[in-house]
């Protein structure tokens, strides 16, 4: 299996489907627009994903800032199991998040640790992306 993608996401989500029973991954924003998609994905799946996702993360923060009783809350990450397996979903930093789904045979810990460290690669990706001024030449 391979990503397809709306930019140059293969190197996010390729090593996520190296994970023994790992069936597909998303690469979204965090309004829902996807990035980026594996292939056992059609187009029309992916954005669907990539929809429920977007609420998901939504509704758990909403119910983490409830049951904190804050104003608000950040989520690290959300798994959910269902009889058929988990989805893994890990926002960044940035904006965008990463939405993994594994069927019931896979490793939940070693599903978790490969889409944090992704998570991890694309903060540090767009940390080094050094600003440009209004002539093109990097900032200073």
């Amino acid at each position: 299996m391979t990503s397809r993608d709306t930019g140059d996401t293969a190197w996010v989500l390729d090593p996520i489907l190296q994970v023994p029973h790992v069936v597909a991954a998303v690469l979204l924003t965090r309004d829902g627009l996807v990035t980026g998609y594996t292939d056992a994905l059609s187009r029309p799946s992916a954005e669907r994903v990539a929809a429920i996702t977007s609420t998901v993360q939504a509704a758990c923060r909403t119910a983490a800032a409830a049951f904190a009783d804050r104003e608000g809350a950040e989520v690290r990450q959300v798994v959910i199991e269902s009889d058929h397996g988990y989805v893994l979903i890990v926002p960044t930093d940035h904006g965008t998040c990463v939405a993994a789904y594994g069927d019931a045979e896979v490793r939940l810990d070693l599903l978790a640790h490969r889409v944090h460290s992704q998570v991890a690669r694309l903060g540090e990706k767009a940390m080094a992306a050094a600003p440009r001024g209004g002539d093109g030449d990097a900032r200073a």
